[in-house]
């Protein structure tokens, strides 16, 4: 087991390491990791989960029959980043504007979700930045800039990046007073004011599956690549009080409520 965190020189070095043990299956839990993966070696069989937007990265061309070393299941593809802007409006009738948080580093795939993101500025009545940040520092300045213009944020899905920085970037949105919805529930539970997304645990349980099948001989190309199809809104209610927020009934109808 190998954890580098989102630093893709990492990595790289320790995707080179595994590959030199020569194991029959590498699995694999983010874009990055997946990609240093499949740049040590086209020979492994490569099941990755949690990935977003694998065909957009380039990491997989057909889903159906993957044709390389690679297979797995994916969290969310770009078109996602729509659902969220909507759940954010619908939790914040009165808000004109929402950024788009990511790292470029671990989210080679931001460019996607943005663009899908402009695409709903018009639906609902809603102008779209993207705010590129690599560390703290860049977070709190983002976080600034939205609560100046009474913005929401979207943080991508993020590879590990904001996980990292989570303990800073909850509270500074709490005390800035700027709503926020997040792809994992873990920022929800930790004192995030809202999460949509699939359950990242069931897909260890389907990729585990994947990786029984390769060994006991199963070839990559008859394992296709699978999305989720359960997806889970969370909601804090501590949080969205503080914000001084109502949640509209359809919302309180379809989340699971953390008090």
């Amino acid at each position: 087991m190998r954890w580098p965190g989102p630093n893709p020189a990492r990595q790289q070095s320790e995707a080179l390491e595994l590959v030199a043990t020569r194991p029959d299956v590498l699995f694999a839990t983010s874009t990055g990791a997946t990609l240093a993966l499949r740049g040590a070696t086209q020979r492994i069989p490569i099941v990755f989960v949690g990935l977003s937007d694998p065909v957009g990265t380039g990491l997989v061309v057909n889903l159906a029959r993957p044709d390389s070393n690679l297979t797995g299941f994916s969290l969310y593809e770009h078109s996602m980043s729509g659902k969220w802007l909507s759940l954010l409006k619908d939790m914040v009738p009165d808000l004109g504007h929402a950024a788009v948080l990511f790292n470029p580093e671990s989210a080679p795939y931001a460019p996607f979700y943005l663009q899908a993101a402009r695409q709903m500025e018009n639906r609902l009545g809603m102008k779209v930045t993207g705010a590129s940040v690599r560390n703290g520092a860049e977070i709190a300045v983002a976080i600034e800039a939205a609560a100046r213009v009474g913005s929401g944020i979207v943080v991508l899905p993020d590879g590990g990046f904001f996980a990292a920085q989570s303990g800073m970037t909850i509270p500074l949105l709490a005390e800035r007073r700027v709503p926020a919805i997040y792809a994992v529930r873990f920022y929800t539970v930790n004192g995030g004011l809202m999460s949509y997304g699939a359950d990242l645990a069931q897909q260890f349980r389907d990729g585990a599956a994947y990786v029984d099948r390769i060994l006991r001989g199963a070839e990559i190309r008859t394992l296709p690549v699978q999305f989720a199809t359960k997806f889970e809104l969370v909601i804090n209610m501590k949080v969205a009080n503080a914000l001084g927020l109502t949640v509209p009934c359809q919302l309180l109808m379809e989340a699971e409520l953390i008090e």
